[in-house]
């Protein structure tokens, strides 16, 4: 911990999440390798940081360091920024020009946003990390460089590799090691120590006190989603420190700042586009809502056998109705705490307690009560159900009655049903309809 902290105090990090922590962790122990490294993490989370930290540390911390955004660089003259070009290779190269391949020979390249990268960029880029060979636009001439490649993303390259933008042999060149640098809203027991941070750092450059939040703006503080990371919280904190008289800010004074952070960013259901994966979540639906009606007829089919089998009568059909799930489960365990306490009327330790742990008849209002003698004519019209409770049936005549109410057209059926056309016509193969 002690190294993690003087290296927290070298580069100006703040914060004891331990998700950051282990970040660090993990960008000390690859340092003084040569392996690929990529670095993932939204935007504004401090990923040139941690190239910074792996540069310093490795021995190539003597040598040149260079940071590229690939997304920043024409796509006509990329090639040329990295590897070079010969005079002549295309219009306006009067002369011959090194790349940061060929200038930064030995020390480290960070290449920012490689998900920006042309493809045919790519393939050159992998044949560095390959072979360390690569070759100036307009030349023939193969050259070598040894430098080592920190890579950074602030998407997911398998997303960008599954739609055909990212070559996925690269991809895997590249995350040799992985570093995950956690976003400011996983952090926040760190917010508010990087606001005080800037605040400090803004109140020297400008000498002025530094302001502070009160308990209720620092819980807004960390409410917030912070869709900007840490360079939103700066920012922030430069424009409270300047806009605000009093050294003490409260939460109204920063909302009138800045309204956005009381807005509160709830997971939404998107890419309603995806009709296919929206019918089988509605045939799982379907499915859940038969088997609740079998469940449901299951448990029709048990009250009434047991009436019919036990010689019992129900004064009044309709309470059955009336009654909650729970209560039933509490008559019946009473009713079965009484079958319990007649065990001990034949023994000596009898529990003093009895008339507690067991009501009396006269305070239990029992939903089925036992008659010494049958009579046929107390029970009323009894419902025999016989009725098939196969999932599969019931799918069958639902496809069935569509089918008919829309004479036969598949596409009409389907829309009824509220599945798609396919599914319609794998179940009338499957049923043989």
């Amino acid at each position: 911990m002690a190294n993690l902290q003087s290296i927290k105090q070298r580069f100006g990090i703040v914060g004891q999440s331990p998700l950051l922590e282990r970040a660090l962790d993990t960008a000390v122990r690859v340092a003084g390798t040569d392996l690929s490294v990529l670095i993932s993490g939204e935007s504004g989370v401090g990923k040139e940081v941690f190239s910074k930290i792996i540069h310093a540390l490795s021995p190539r911390k003597h040598n040149n360091f260079i940071a590229i955004n690939c997304g920043a660089i024409p796509e006509g003259t990329i090639n040329s920024e990295l590897f070079g070009h010969e005079k002549g290779a295309f219009t306006g190269a009067t002369s011959d020009r090194k790349g940061y391949f060929e200038s930064y020979d030995g020390g480290t390249i960070f290449l920012d946003e490689i998900g920006e990268m042309p493809s045919d960029t790519q393939a050159y880029l992998l044949r560095v990390l390959e072979s360390g060979e690569f070759i100036r636009v307009g030349s023939s001439k193969v050259q070598v460089t040894d430098v080592r490649i920190i890579a950074a993303t602030n998407v997911e390259l398998k997303e960008l590799i599954k739609k055909g933008k990212f070559r996925e042999d690269l991809y895997y060149r590249l995350n040799t090691v992985n570093i995950k640098v956690p976003p400011l809203r996983e952090r926040k027991e760190d917010i508010y120590m990087l606001f005080r941070k800037f605040a400090v750092d803004i109140a020297e450059k400008y000498r002025i006190a530094p302001v502070q939040l009160d308990d209720r703006a620092r819980l807004l503080l960390k409410s917030y989603n912070w869709p900007g990371n840490i360079r939103e919280l700066k920012n922030l904190a430069e424009k409270v420190s300047i806009l605000t008289e009093e050294r003490m800010v409260t939460a109204e004074e920063l909302i009138d700042i800045f309204p956005a952070i009381t807005d509160r960013h709830l997971p939404a259901i998107t890419d309603q586009g995806e009709n296919e994966r929206g019918m089988q979540e509605r045939e799982i639906l379907y499915k859940l809502l038969f088997d609740m009606k079998g469940d449901l007829n299951d448990l029709k089919s048990l009250i009434y056998e047991l009436i019919s089998n036990n010689d019992l009568h129900v004064p009044d059909t309709s309470s059955l109705k009336a009654l909650h799930a729970p209560l039933l489960e509490q008559r019946l365990r009473e009713q079965q705490d009484n079958v319990q306490a007649n065990q001990y009327s034949d023994l000596d330790t009898y529990p003093e307690d009895k008339e507690e742990l067991y009501p009396q008849e006269s305070d239990l209002k029992p939903m089925i009560i036992r008659q010494q003698e049958k009579n046929q004519d107390e029970y009323g019209s009894v419902e025999i159900i016989d009725e098939n409770l196969s999932l599969e049936y019931h799918e069958k005549q639902l496809i069935q009655k569509a089918l008919k109410k829309h004479n036969g057209r598949r596409k009409d059926a389907a829309e009824d049903l509220g599945i798609s056309e396919r599914t319609l016509y794998r179940k009338i193969k499957q049923y043989n309809l």
